[in-house]
C-alpha cells in the first residue's frame, strides 16, 4: 500500500513539475513574442538590418561569407536586444528607399546622419564618427579638395559625399559603390573621389602600392555622426538599438572591431 501511494506521489509531482516546466517556458516564449511585437520587428525575435554587403571592411564577403566591422556590429546588437541578427545585402542607392517597403528593420551601413534625413528617418546614437577625405591620382594637380570645383568626382549618387561634391562645385559621375569609385580615379577618368577616411583605411591596408594620395577634407566637410537608420514608426526600436551602442561603446567592443577592421578607432569624436 505505502509503495502504490508512493509511485502515485512520484507521478503527480513529476505532472506538477512538467506542468511548471511548461508554464515557464510559455511565459519566457510570450515575453520574447510581446518584445518582438512592442517593437515592431519584421519577423518575431529577429532583427532585419540591411546593408550593402559589398563595402570592406564595413561589410563585405570573405570565403562567400557576410563578415565586416557593421556585420559584427548588427550581431552584438541583436544580441543586446535578445535577438538574432539577419542580413539583406541591398545596393546603396536604393538601401534607404528599402526601409519605407519594410524590407528590413534598420539599416546599419556607414550612413551619415544629415538635416535632411532626419526629417524623414531616426537615427541611433553615433557609432563612427567620420571624417572624409579626398582620394586621388599621386600625379593629380589637385591640392586642395576645393580644387574639384569644375572636375568630375565618382560618387554614389544618394551619399553624402555626393552632396559635399556638388557644393564644393564639382561635376558627380554616379557609380554602383566605394570599388567603381576608386576604379574611376585609377583609370584617370575623374579626377577624384569623396569617402570616409576609415574607407580609405582599409583600401591602403589591402592595396598599400596604390597610386593614390589622400587629401583632407579639412574645415569644408564637418565631421560626420555615422549611425543606424531607421523609419519614424521605429521610435521604441530606435531607441533599444541606442542603447546597445553606447553598452557596446562602455564595455569596450566598438573600439575592439574598430582596431580590428580599420587598424585604429574610429567609433569617438
Amino acid at each position: 500500500m505505502k509503495k502504490w501511494l508512493k509511485t502515485i506521489a512520484l507521478a503527480l509531482f513529476g505532472l506538477a513539475l512538467t506542468v511548471t516546466l511548461t508554464a515557464c517556458g510559455s511565459s519566457s516564449s510570450s515575453k520574447s513574442s510581446s518584445a518582438s511585437s512592442q517593437l515592431d520587428l519584421q519577423k518575431s525575435g529577429t532583427l532585419t538590418i540591411g546593408l550593402e554587403g559589398t563595402f570592406q571592411p564595413y561589410s563585405y564577403r570573405k570565403d562567400g561569407k557576410l563578415t565586416g566591422f557593421e556585420v559584427d556590429l548588427g550581431k552584438a546588437v541583436a544580441k543586446k536586444l535578445g535577438l538574432k541578427a539577419k542580413f539583406v545585402p541591398t545596393k546603396f542607392d536604393s538601401l534607404i528607399a528599402g526601409l519605407d517597403v519594410d524590407k528590413y528593420d534598420v539599416v546599419i551601413n556607414d550612413i551619415a546622419e544629415t538635416a535632411q534625413r532626419k526629417q524623414k528617418y531616426l537615427f541611433s546614437t553615433p557609432y563612427i564618427y567620420s571624417k572624409s577625405q579626398l582620394a586621388v591620382k599621386k600625379n593629380s594637380s589637385i591640392n586642395k579638395i576645393t580644387d574639384i570645383k569644375g572636375k568630375k568626382v565618382a560618387q554614389t549618387t544618394t551619399s553624402n559625399n555626393a552632396t559635399d561634391a556638388k557644393r564644393l562645385g564639382a561635376t558627380v559621375t554616379p557609380t554602383d559603390g566605394f570599388q567603381q569609385s576608386i576604379d574611376l580615379v585609377n583609370q584617370g577618368r575623374v579626377a577624384g573621389t569623396i569617402n570616409s577616411r576609415e574607407a580609405f583605411y582599409a583600401y591602403f591596408k589591402q592595396n598599400p602600392k596604390a597610386n593614390l594620395k589622400l587629401i583632407s577634407g579639412g574645415s569644408e566637410i564637418k565631421t560626420q555622426k555615422i549611425g543606424a537608420i531607421l523609419t519614424k514608426k521605429h521610435a521604441k526600436l530606435q531607441k533599444q538599438i541606442s542603447k546597445a551602442i553606447q553598452e557596446l561603446r562602455k564595455d569596450g567592443t566598438l573600439k575592439k572591431l574598430s582596431n580590428k577592421y580599420f587598424g585604429g578607432n574610429v567609433t569617438d569624436k
